[in-house]
């Protein structure tokens, strides 16, 4: 069997579901980076692949991932106890109602903010915009505020938050770009976790309180003490740091997908921007499902394993396909048509809606982000609908073949009200 590893950097999201298109219903075989792979969907598929009797996640990502979206060390490559610890902190952090909440006013404000900067301008490209105010907000709700840096330098940590996501599965210069902006985050937020610490052992008592609340992220991650109760070095505390600020930022890409939908359905921007009954969570959901973000997450067999009859060997790779199983039409009526509605009155089922991944946030590698995702959406999607603005003749068009993928333009405004 020939390695599909040049298939997937060219035909991008859609080779995974194309290759299940042509080889029918169930699991698929095929090989990738080398190794023997087996690709699986469905809400069964989901519980099979997050029980980590059957997939592993430790020296399953590729170092170019590591080096570009996660970092090395990070809580995405931890197995067993080790993972379930360093999980904790994240849950702690990122799964607190009132840290929700209090994350959302900051974006809130960073929005109105940014909207008294876009009045003045000729035109606006909003996913850059969009990633600053969000590089804005979570930085200060995460115990990084960035009221003293210049300018200059808050743009480009947002511009090196936004590097580290579109780089990550590509080769070339937007790989090194990632790679650079990954290198100087990591140093920059070291040094920062370094004066954390020297100021909590002159101020214990303060650091105490700080770092068991779930707004100071960096004092958090700063005190943690992994399952052998050592603490983190610094610079897997910049990392796991990355890992809460850095998917923050890349919320831009759905804001920008939700700007998109509002675009191609006008019919729906009254009842988003009155968001009555719950409809701006609707649409997110509808946002996250439509559009692509993720491909697959992959893990390893620890061992010979069965899963529907086919036999997985020890070592082989396994695939989760994300983007299918979110446009299956065994899973949802009219897959690729994009309708909030939905979701009125339900949240998605656990294992069904997988964008950011499936099984338990708490115990397993779900993403501990996923409720701030839908709820920074959720407040950015009803003021996109309430804006008054033009959306100028532009390319907005979404390549598939390109990973992570988002309308050619970047989606540009003009005479922003």
């Amino acid at each position: 069997m020939f390695d599909a590893s040049l298939a997937l950097l060219s035909q991008g999201y859609a080779w995974l579901p194309d290759l299940t298109r042509r080889k029918g219903p169930g699991p698929v075989r095929t090989r990738l980076l080398g190794k023997p792979a087996i690709a699986l969907r469905g809400p069964e598929a989901v519980r099979f692949f997050y029980d980590e009797d059957h997939v592993r996640r430790r020296a399953a990502l590729p170092e170019p991932v590591l080096s570009t979206l996660f970092g090395k060390g990070a809580v995405h490559t931890l197995d067993g106890e080790e993972h379930r610890t360093r999980k904790e902190l994240f849950v702690g952090m990122l799964k607190e109602r009132a840290a929700v909440q209090d994350l959302t006013e900051h974006v809130s404000v960073e929005w109105e903010r940014a909207l008294g900067e876009w009045r003045a301008r000729t035109q606006v490209r909003l996913f850059d915009e969009v990633a600053l105010l969000l590089t804005r907000a979570v930085c200060t709700w995460a115990g990084a505020p960035l009221a003293d840096q210049p300018e200059r330098d808050v743009r480009e940590l947002a511009r090196d938050l936004v590097a580290m996501v579109d780089g990550f599965a590509t080769a070339g210069p937007r790989h090194w770009r990632a790679r650079r902006a990954r290198s100087r985050q990591e140093e920059r937020l070291a040094a920062l976790v370094d004066e954390v610490r020297r100021r909590a052992l002159a101020e214990p008592d303060e650091a105490d309180a700080a770092a068991g609340s779930a707004h100071q992220v960096v004092r958090a991650v700063a005190a943690h003490r992994d399952a052998d109760g050592t603490p983190l070095d610094p610079r897997t505390a910049a990392v796991e740091i990355l890992n809460v600020i850095r998917p923050t930022v890349a919320i831009a890409w759905y804001a920008v997908f939700g700007a998109h939908a509002l675009h191609r359905h006008p019919e729906l921007r009254e009842r988003l921007g009155a968001d009555r009954d719950g409809y701006a969570r609707s649409f997110a959901h509808e946002v996250r499902r439509f559009y692509p973000f993720a491909p697959f997450v992959a893990g390893l067999a620890p061992r010979t394993l069965e899963y529907q009859g086919e036999r997985i060997p020890e070592g082989a790779m396994v695939l989760l396909d994300l983007y299918g199983q979110n446009h299956d039409p065994q899973l949802w009526e009219s897959p690729y048509e994009f309708e909030p509605e939905r979701f009125t009155g339900r949240e998605p089922a656990r294992d069904e809606l997988v964008p950011q991944g499936g099984g338990e946030a708490a115990a397993g590698h779900r993403c501990p982000g996923e409720d701030i995702t839908v709820a920074v959406l959720a407040t950015l999607l009803p003021c996109l609908a309430r804006l008054d603005h033009d959306v100028p003749p532009q390319d907005l068009r979404i390549p598939l073949r390109r990973m992570p993928t988002l309308p050619r333009s970047g989606f540009v405004l003009t005479n922003v009200e």
